[in-house]
């Protein structure tokens, strides 16, 4: 029989799942798929690790609650893989807080800590809560473990993690925690694989995608990042602004008359690429796009990316290494070249040719910074944490 965990990345409108056989000392993934709800009738999709169809199925918008949707996945494992081989399902948790530093087992008082940290991420911390609660009402008995986008920025310390605001809110929790730190976690552990004479070194990790941020990296620990208190703050994204000028948040109350909770949806919804270029959040319609807003969105982007990229490297006193990862920084070509040029102040140079090939290393020879593309996979970080915690169990 194989001993699995079935690990879950919730996203805005899909989850993103894996099976993984953690009887060896890595585990190994032994099939993944997709829960749409995005469509009219939301489907399961389940492939190999080649990618090779398995199971689908879809739902009637009526029967497709997330219930029916699990059941079905849990389902295909039993059928699959055995009826007892599941050991436990693994979450990503956007936000753990200041109390959770590492993975933890769910029990029902540290889901309901986790639910109250919603306001601290009001578009992720739901989404990432609600199959706990589904997997519950369904097989009570298995045990649950969080992993968290927080946990691996726990080693920053002031004055990076801290707002020039009243000590007293503070002492509260304001603070910045950063996130998409199960990725960066992932892509630092293959950085020391690939390049460990960069280890000690000074090192940006660039996560580009929908959702995007930077992590200041030495000797493996994160040292800063551009997510503050919310995953709003730092680089343009896709439908999320980033930095703002927090004067810009009271006049949109005062002067535009906008609540709250309005003005919530618009930073977090209708902002960032989608905002700008009135078209599109997704980099790749951009690129191909010719009209000018397009460009206008696409030049934002890159230019605060490079911004920020500098940022990282005062915070290290310095740039050795800079790593694309992400969906936008593993495809688009186009973006990577135009954030090197930006940056050929700071010693980056990136090899055309070895960029338009996609190789995992893109700087040009004569490069002081030397440049990779690295892959994520934020489910195989969660699923290592996952056996630690059983096999400490």
């Amino acid at each position: 029989m194989t001993a699995s965990v079935l690990v879950l990345n919730s996203g805005s409108s899909s989850i993103k799942f894996g099976l993984f056989d953690i009887s060896a000392d890595e585990p190994v993934l032994l099939c993944k798929g997709l829960l749409d709800e995005h469509e009219d009738k939301p489907r399961l999709v389940v492939k190999s690790p080649a990618g090779e169809d398995l199971f689908e199925t879809r739902k009637e918008a009526a029967d497709a609650d997330s219930g029916h949707l699990f059941a079905e996945v849990l389902a295909f494992i039993e059928d699959r893989f055995g009826a007892d081989g599941l050991r436990a399902v693994g979450h990503r948790i956007v936000h753990g807080g200041p109390d959770y530093s590492g993975p933890v087992t769910l029990t029902d008082d540290i889901t309901a800590k986790l639910e109250a940290l919603t306001p601290l991420a009001p578009l992720h911390q739901p989404r990432c809560l609600a199959p706990v609660r589904t997997i519950t009402a369904i097989k009570p008995e298995l045990t649950q473990i969080a992993c968290f986008d927080t946990a691996f920025h726990h080693s920053i310390t002031p004055p990076a993690n801290r707002f020039a605001i009243p000590r007293r809110y503070e002492e509260r929790g304001v603070r910045r925690y950063g996130f998409h730190g199960l990725s960066f976690e992932y892509v630092a552990g293959r950085l020391a694989g690939i390049a460990p004479q960069l280890v000690a070194k000074r090192t940006v990790i660039a996560h580009l995608g929908n959702g995007a941020s930077l992590c200041a990296l030495r000797d493996g620990r994160s040292v800063d990042t551009t997510m503050g208190l919310t995953p709003l703050d730092g680089l343009v994204m896709g439908t999320r602004c980033g930095t703002i000028d927090p004067g810009v948040l009271l006049y949109l109350q005062q002067h535009e008359n906008m609540s709250v909770e309005e003005v919530q949806h618009l930073l977090y919804h209708k902002s960032g690429l989608l905002g700008v270029s009135g078209i599109s959040a997704d980099m790749r319609t951009l690129l191909a796009s010719g009209e000018p807003a397009a460009r206008d969105a696409v030049d934002l982007f890159v230019f605060r990316a490079a911004q920020q990229i500098a940022m990282m490297a005062t915070s290290l006193e310095g740039l050795d290494g800079l790593v694309f990862t992400g969906g936008i920084g593993e495809h688009a070509k186009e973006i990577r070249s135009a954030i090197g040029e930006r940056l050929a102040w700071l010693g980056v140079r990136i090899d055309a040719t070895a960029n338009d090939e996609g190789r995992e290393r893109i700087s040009g020879g004569d490069s002081p910074v030397d440049v990779f593309v690295i892959p994520t996979n934020e489910e195989l970080t969660i699923a290592r944490h996952c056996k630690a915690v059983l096999n400490a169990e």
